[in-house]
């Protein structure tokens, strides 16, 4: 997956601003996914372009700076539509902190234990982001498209309660070890 076929799946919803990409759907919608800054927005916004899968009309503001807002071209539909039938392998994840706990054994247990209540701070952290996306329940969806959203939501919402749990177990190993 890259950054590209993300703008191009929002865009195929609706045009839009690289400012509303990045504080509408980057941050609150899919940060849980793909994130990215606002750099990397536009870079990739141009690159669009330039392949023709996107296009940029200039509106003239007179009371702010003009703004760029991009749309899906038919060509950048039929990107978007070979992507989403394409197979996507399991990724290959580099774990770093989990390479660190693989070789830890060296390091004293309150260390250790540090390490593990951190990692649980920031994966608390993202369960909560996750939390604060606002979807309606998989039984209250209303379309395709929220259904197919929140069955993403509930994945990575599972994901992290499940790491979550395992870092508590993991303390508490520690502790008594």
């Amino acid at each position: 997956m890259s950054l590209a076929h993300t703008i191009l799946g929002l865009l195929e919803q609706q045009e839009m601003t690289g400012y509303d990409l990045k504080n509408t759907c980057f941050d609150q919608c899919v940060a849980h996914l793909w994130p990215a800054d606002q750099a990397q927005i536009y870079r990739t916004l141009d690159k669009l372009v330039e392949q023709g899968w996107t296009s940029c009309c200039v509106e003239i503001q007179s009371d702010r700076p003009n703004r760029k807002v991009y749309s899906l071209t038919e060509e950048g539909k039929a990107e978007l539509l070979r992507w989403l039938q394409c197979h996507q392998p399991v990724p290959t994840v580099r774990e770093p902190f989990l390479v660190q706990l693989f070789f830890a054994a060296q390091l004293p247990n309150p260390a250790i234990i540090k390490l593990l209540e951190q990692q649980l701070a920031a994966r608390s952290k993202k369960l909560a982001d996750c939390g604060n996306i606002q979807l309606p329940e998989l039984e209250d969806c209303a379309n395709r498209e929220q259904i197919m959203q929140r069955l993403v939501l509930d994945l990575v919402t599972q994901r992290e309660k499940t790491y979550i749990n395992w870092l508590k177990t993991a303390i508490e190993a520690i502790k008594s070890s």
